[in-house]
């Protein structure tokens, strides 16, 4: 009985495939199966080519405008540099030798790097110290939009405030002596002394302290509640849930500021251009009054050569930076 069991039951299960060569029925299962995973794949490919179409739609437009507006120009900023201004001649890197022999070139250079190396800590630090005050406040909105308010005003309006508050006859100057912190009399020129380069960093810390903290605010708020909740319930105190949870996820929100903050400090010539004039104490003389005082006297072989050498500065501190947030 037994053995006639083992003899009519199967060794192993067979597979469809296994039985192809008896049956007809693998094979068109088979076939079925893999004309499926073709037209898979080619709706695959077909809905990729389509995306890709659309991003490039996209972003067509926006890279011929950066082609034609700022990349092609620089180009030619480069070709500029290597050649004299009038005729056109090849100079080679006399026109470099002679921006680096320049006084007025390195002066503004020195104060271009001091007035960024105060301001940049100076903004960054305060205001994450004010959104991290502002933060645990409910009503926040107004308080937001008055930070906000210096962006939105007026750049005359601005330089009628530095010379309502910073000229001889000011408000600063009314105020010290008031309080007999200045002799009666005594009015000092805070836009024709040393004092003129922090007047700058003032007015360019007032002017973008407030989307700094709105930006600070954005990270801050990104955090996950729980987290910050779970560090108060394992006994942590509010300083060490802010520099121990949340500090530490703000990091992204940390290289954009410093990158715009950076890229922001020399913006600031307007202001003071229009304040002081092209040639104003040697305290607040920056690259751009620099440069404008080249353009004017049409010195383009030297602008040309000093904005590239500047545009490539700029451009590795900006890849160090991502390369230092990366780490």
């Amino acid at each position: 009985m037994w053995k006639r069991l083992r003899r009519k039951s199967p060794k192993g299960r067979q597979s469809i495939w296994q039985s192809e060569k008896t049956d007809g029925t693998a094979g068109r299962i088979s076939d079925e199966i893999k004309r499926i995973f073709v037209l898979n794949r080619k709706e695959r490919r077909g809905s990729s080519g389509r995306k890709s179409a659309v991003w490039t739609a996209f972003l067509l437009p926006s890279f011929l405008g950066v082609t034609v507006f700022v990349l092609i120009p620089f180009l030619d900023v480069v070709r500029r540099s290597f050649v004299t201004a009038v005729t056109q001649e090849w100079a080679g890197i006399n026109n470099y030798r002679n921006v680096f022999e320049n006084q007025a070139f390195r002066l503004a250079i020195h104060n271009t790097v001091r007035f960024t190396a105060v301001c940049l800590p100076l903004l960054i630090g305060l205001g994450l110290f004010l959104a991290a005050f502002l933060s645990r406040l409910k009503q926040i909105q107004f308080i937001k939009s008055l930070y906000l308010f210096p962006l939105a005003m007026p750049a005359a309006t601005v330089v009628l405030i530095w010379k309502m508050l910073f000229s001889k006859q000011g408000f600063l100057n009314g105020a010290l002596i008031l309080p007999g912190v200045l002799p009666e009399g005594t009015l000092l020129d805070f836009m024709g002394t040393g004092a003129s380069f922090w007047v700058l960093v003032f007015s360019y810390v007032w002017k973008n302290l407030g989307y700094t903290m709105v930006l600070w605010l954005a990270g801050i708020f990104a955090v996950p509640y729980d987290m910050s909740e779970a560090a108060r319930v394992d006994g942590a105190s509010e300083r060490q849930v802010f520099w121990k949870v949340i500090f530490p996820n703000l990091k992204s929100s940390l290289y954009t500021i410093t990158v715009l903050s950076f890229l922001n400090s020399f913006k600031v010539f307007r202001e003071a251009y229009l304040v002081a004039g092209s040639y104003p104490h040697e305290d607040m003389y920056l690259l751009q009054h620099l440069f404008n005082n080249w353009f004017v006297n049409l010195e383009l072989d030297k602008m040309a050569a000093a904005a590239v050498c500047v545009g490539t500065v700029l451009f590795l501190i900006i890849l160090l930076l991502q390369k230092l947030w990366k780490v």
